[in-house]
């Protein structure tokens, strides 16, 4: 960026207690990148503050008054689409459900309410707030439109055949807007779905659990944390855990090791596609969700170099295009399709034929 382009990450702050307004505008004001622009009290309050000015980023509290944190993000994204970050403190499962809803209507991001103790500076937590803060204001967000029916994506180009007897497995990654995607795709599939899949998914330490409770809730298919040992089996989608690496060995075994982090990251996209490579090569499909950075886009295209069949998302459908976007620019997508496409293709498996 062109010095003279360069100016503060402009931030609305959303929640009902002052305290931790105060705190939140303490910490990130004290960042030479970052400018708290305001901070409110309500749902309410933060969409009219939108309509009159906006933001580069809004943090959003959940439970408070007159409007909570799901229905003005709904609102915001519906009208004056803006980059938020969910923070939530509440481990409730009413509360988590709407950080997830939140995460429905278009926020891109959730995380745990950072508990500060004594030096805030240094705290991991705030470390980590702030370099959220900075990836999510180059998000590119599109207005959620009520009721939005699917684009017209361009006819691909030749046919595509699966059958359940060539296709073992399927690997999915994401990371940055993958959640709701990720429901939409497993939330289609019927609980005869012919094949296991494996799910890395980038996501705040703690949300996991949680994220595997609203996806069981909304799919047919059985969708579990995955355990050092599991054999896998039909039906079931398998998501790696907190601080863990996944692979997959031969004879369908997951493991779960403590190997360390890949482009940054544990889980990593990168360290299970490249386990499903060397274990089912052309038995495997791949599909490289929306995200930022360029985990697993080399092993995509490792994948395809081996005869599976490899799905990038689309751009246009993408949160951030940072992970498929890399896939393609190596040559490592077979197919590139917005979540609707991939759905068509996997539900498929079962009858063997995909016409495009």
């Amino acid at each position: 960026m062109n010095i003279t382009e360069w100016r503060m990450i402009r931030v609305l702050i959303v929640d009902d207690s002052v305290v931790v307004r105060e705190l939140l505008t303490h910490i990130l004001n004290a960042d030479p990148e970052i400018e708290v622009i305001g901070a409110v009290t309500n749902g309410q309050e933060a969409v009219d503050f939108v309509e009159k000015d906006r933001p580069d980023v809004i943090t959003m509290d959940l439970d408070m008054p007159k409007m909570g944190g799901f229905e003005a993000t709904r609102k915001i994204m519906e009208t004056k689409p803006v980059p938020i970050v969910i923070l939530t403190a509440s481990w409730d499962p009413h509360d988590v459900n709407r950080t997830w809803k939140a995460m429905e209507a278009g926020a891109v991001h959730a995380l745990e309410k950072p508990v500060f103790f004594g030096d805030t500076k240094n705290s991991e937590e705030v470390k980590n707030l702030i370099q959220t803060i900075k990836l999510m204001s180059e998000v590119k967000v599109v207005r959620r439109w009520p009721n939005k029916k699917g684009h017209i994506e361009p006819k691909p180009d030749k046919e595509i055949k699966i059958s359940p007897l060539e296709i073992d497995v399927v690997a999915i990654g994401a990371s940055t807007g993958g959640p709701p995607v990720i429901k939409t795709i497993l939330g289609a599939l019927p609980e005869s779905f012919p094949v296991p899949i494996l799910l890395v998914q980038h996501i705040a330490p703690n949300f996991s659990k949680s994220f595997v409770e609203w996806l069981d809730q909304t799919s047919a298919l059985k969708v579990k944390l995955a355990v050092d040992g599991d054999r896998m089996a039909s039906g079931f989608v398998y998501v790696a855990p907190d601080q863990c690496q996944m692979k997959v060995e031969r004879y369908g075994r997951i493991s779960l090791t403590k190997d360390g982090p890949e482009n940054g990251l544990r889980p990593s996209v990168s360290y299970l596609f490249r386990s499903v490579a060397h274990a089912y090569g052309s038995r495997s499909l791949g599909i490289l969700l929306t995200g930022m950075g360029k985990d697993g886009a080399e092993e995509l295209r490792l994948l395809k170099t081996l005869g599976a069949i490899t799905v990038a998302q689309d751009k246009e459908s993408s949160i951030v295009h940072g992970m498929p976007g890399e896939a393609i620019k190596l040559g490592g997508a077979t197919h590139i399709m917005p979540p609707e496409r991939i759905v068509e293709m996997l539900s498929v498996l079962g009858r063997g034929r995909l016409r495009t």
